[in-house]
């Protein structure tokens, strides 16, 4: 023996045994499917609504009023009441030159309504929807047995 052999531990034959340690894990995730779906229907319904509404319009009377008097200027038109007064005048050669206000012109507003009616037509969209199912077929309809049987959810 060595001195260099003392300091190490006397050496053994031994069978050695190799025993694996095994860990699972496990992977999660997430895959859309399509279940259903749902189709909505639009439809149009005409109806005639009849409009009764009040129009008014003004005629105006045209009256010729003879004057024939004598003036020392032309006078404006001037209004009175409903009236509207366009004077004509005229000049006429005497010895002198004088005017003549040979008639007025009134002029009267009259205001009449009428009754309008006319049927107009309008339209009205309605919506029908339909549950598909996975493959798109429409899904047999259930009807509610409530006071709002015709009312039903997108998500029913």
């Amino acid at each position: 023996m060595d001195i260099d052999d003392r300091d190490q531990p006397p050496q053994e034959e031994t069978d050695e045994i190799v025993i694996p340690v095994v860990e699972e894990e496990v992977a999660a995730g997430v895959k859309a499917v399509k279940t259903g779906g749902v189709r909505v229907d639009k439809h149009v319904e005409k109806r005639i609504r009849k409009l009764d509404r009040p129009l008014l319009h003004e005629d105006v009377e045209v009256r010729r009023v003879p004057v024939n008097r004598v003036i020392t200027e032309i006078p404006r038109p001037r209004k009175k009441g409903d009236t509207v007064i366009v004077p004509v005048v005229e000049e006429e050669l005497v010895i002198t030159k004088r005017l003549i206000l040979k008639e007025e012109i009134h002029l009267v507003k009259r205001k009449t309504k009428d009754r309008f009616v006319k049927e107009v037509e309008l339209d009205r969209e309605r919506a029908v929807v339909h549950r598909l199912d996975a493959e798109g077929r429409v899904m047999e309809r259930r009807v509610p047995k409530t006071k709002t049987a015709g009312r039903r959810s997108v998500l029913e």
